[in-house]
């Protein structure tokens, strides 16, 4: 059910999705979904959000030992792969959560995957031999602009408002690279 909320949060946004939706994507029955989420929509948006920071996280745990560059390249192309296997029909289902809740706790989760994901990205690049400052920097860099990337594509129904993004990302960290 959780899974089915993420995807459900990726391509309709938080308003798009109900129980209803959830039920009939999934097929679980309803009483499961009380029986989960007694305290209701919120509580499973709240674990939809953080089940999307935890994947997103676990992928970049795998680039341990990466320079820079393929760091980049890395998180760069897991919102390529998103946008193309979607056809441009999803984004993140957090940033779909942070631009429409009205709620602190939701905003909590949704600020605390972002702060997840930029503290790992800037232990990942000042392992790579970025300076603290610089790594922390470019990971906020690299976040904000990807997911900017990603929503303009959507809306463009194009891949280009992304690859003009990347390339310009992938640039900047081949010139934040150690010697150069």
């Amino acid at each position: 059910m959780i899974d089915g909320a993420v995807r459900l949060l990726a391509t309709r946004g938080l308003e798009g999705t109900s129980f209803s939706d959830l039920l009939e994507l999934t097929g679980a029955p309803r009483g499961s979904l009380y029986h989960h989420f007694p305290d209701g929509k919120e509580q499973l948006i709240a674990a939809a959000v953080d089940l999307a920071g935890e994947r997103a996280a676990g992928q970049l745990d795998l680039w341990a030992g990466s320079a820079p560059e393929r760091v980049t390249e890395l998180f760069l192309g897991m919102w390529r792969e998103l946008l193309t296997r979607s056809d441009m029909k999803a984004g993140c289902a957090v940033v779909a959560v942070t631009v429409s809740a009205d709620s602190l706790d939701l905003l909590s989760h949704t600020a605390a995957v972002f702060r997840s994901w930029r503290g790992k990205l800037a232990g990942l690049l000042e392992s790579g031999g970025l300076a603290a400052g610089a790594a922390a920097g470019f990971a906020a860099t690299l976040v904000a602009a990807s997911e900017g990337a990603v929503v303009l594509s959507r809306a463009e129904r194009s891949m280009e408002p992304f690859e003009l993004v990347a390339t310009s990302l992938l640039a900047q960290a081949r010139g934040l690279a150690p010697g150069r």
